[in-house]
């Protein structure tokens, strides 16, 4: 780690990837915040004896934690640099995982979960945003890698389980809290360094041929993109909310179901990654429209088909689709907003998001109370799937704005083209 400060320190250097790396160890284990409750649900709900929805409240709580700590740590990015939102990160995972393992009843372990919510908003959209200035022609990949960090701790956390079984919930959540007091601060030496404002002649000439605005003010950008990250969100949290539960209504038991969730987040690795290698050819709204009309036409399958075979490759199918829907707002705040605004701009944007998936969990829990069938939650999905397309192709057909203005010095050295070249 120590030796990343010798390396050259430019844009698409070799220390930029070699940051990368240290960036996607973060998020993989600041993570934790999001996956852990699943884990120890059923132990928590048998050793307080309340039911599952009351078992279920820390979750809310950490989404809530992360949905607003999401933008808050991204102020301390724009201002501070990222080493600042990691410290906090840090500090917050360690201190609310330890409170929670000496958690007398479920209300004081729920409200710490606010608090571990917000560390790991700290691995998450701060981590993105950072990495995004590091790169210009290869950021695409670069923040689909950093943002597959998040679906990884997904298939390492839940393991925790064994743990939970021979050592208890208690003594995890403390282990939890240690290890991320001990492993975070090692990684955080190779972000120490602040991004720099400009990387050189070539980076430069990039940077200034890079369209600004689409036609539209900042805010009402902020506004679009935000009611676009909910609408997709709403349809996304369809499938990953209620599968499980899908599953065993169809007879198939809730174990299939696990493992259909368990192949959307594998295959949503790779689709993270290639839709970062698409959105360098071809820009990050217009890769948006396609990851978010793909998922349309999984959602669509869901209602056609409900075999086991079936389901599991849809599942596996609605993965592939949809996991390169998020990180594409990070290429378009980056691409379309000034680069001392990204860690805000873009953590009200994921805050829209999270918003969106608790929405669209408790919509379709609604909408199968009232019809006694998931057939009308996945029509509702592919309603709210059809807003974020037609956002993404208005996007798509707005003129371009002027060069970026955010570094005046570069004017003069602007390349033809647009889009996210």
């Amino acid at each position: 780690m120590l030796r990343f400060a010798a390396l050259h320190a430019g844009v698409e250097s070799p220390f930029a990837w070699l940051r990368l790396v240290a960036a996607v160890m973060l998020g993989t284990i600041g993570s934790v915040g999001m996956w852990s409750v699943p884990v120890v649900l059923p132990a928590v709900q048998a050793e307080f004896g309340v039911a599952r929805a009351d078992a279920s409240l820390p979750f809310t709580l950490a989404m809530i934690g992360f949905a607003c700590g999401g933008v808050l740590m991204g102020r301390l990015t724009d201002r501070f640099g990222i080493a600042a939102p990691v410290i906090c990160g840090a500090l917050a995972l360690s201190t609310g995982y330890v409170a929670a393992g000496f958690a007398p009843n479920l209300m004081l372990f729920a409200l710490v979960h606010i608090l571990i919510g917000l560390g790991s908003s700290a691995t998450f959209g701060p981590l993105i945003a950072d990495t995004s200035q590091w790169f210009t022609r290869r950021r695409g990949i670069a923040v689909a890698i950093v943002s597959s960090g998040n679906y990884v701790a997904g298939a390492i956390w839940p393991p925790l389980q064994h743990f939970v079984a021979t050592e208890g919930w208690r003594a995890t959540h403390m282990g939890v809290g240690a290890f991320c007091a001990l492993a975070m601060p090692l990684f955080l030496l190779a972000l120490r360094r602040r991004a720099p404002m400009h990387g050189g002649e070539s980076a430069d000439a990039f940077i200034a041929g890079t369209p600004r605005g689409l036609g539209l003010s900042p805010n009402a950008l902020q506004a679009v993109l935000c009611l676009a990250g909910l609408s997709c969100c709403v349809a996304m949290s369809m499938p990953q909310v209620h599968i499980v539960a899908y599953c065993g209504d169809l007879g198939y038991g809730v174990a299939r179901g696990a493992e259909m969730l368990s192949l959307m987040l594998g295959f949503g690795i790779f689709s993270r990654i290639a839709s970062g290698f698409i959105a360098d050819r071809i820009g990050g709204v217009a890769t948006l429209l396609l990851s978010s009309a793909l998922q349309g036409v999984a959602l669509l399958l869901y209602l056609f088909f409900d075999g086991l075979a079936s389901l599991y490759a849809i599942s596996a199918l609605f993965g592939l689709f949809q996991g390169g829907i998020v990180p594409m707002y990070a290429i378009i705040v980056r691409q379309y907003f000034p680069p001392q605004e990204a860690g805000t701009r873009l953590g009200i944007v994921l805050m829209a998001t999270v918003f969106g998936m608790a929405l669209g969990g408790w919509m379709s829990g609604v909408i199968f109370d009232l019809t006694g069938s998931y057939q009308a939650a996945f029509v509702n999905g592919l309603i709210w799937n059809l807003v974020n397309v037609s956002i993404a192709l208005w996007l798509l057909t707005r003129p371009a704005g002027g060069p970026r203005t955010d570094e005046p010095r570069l004017l003069f050295a602007r390349h033809g083209g647009g889009g996210g070249r």
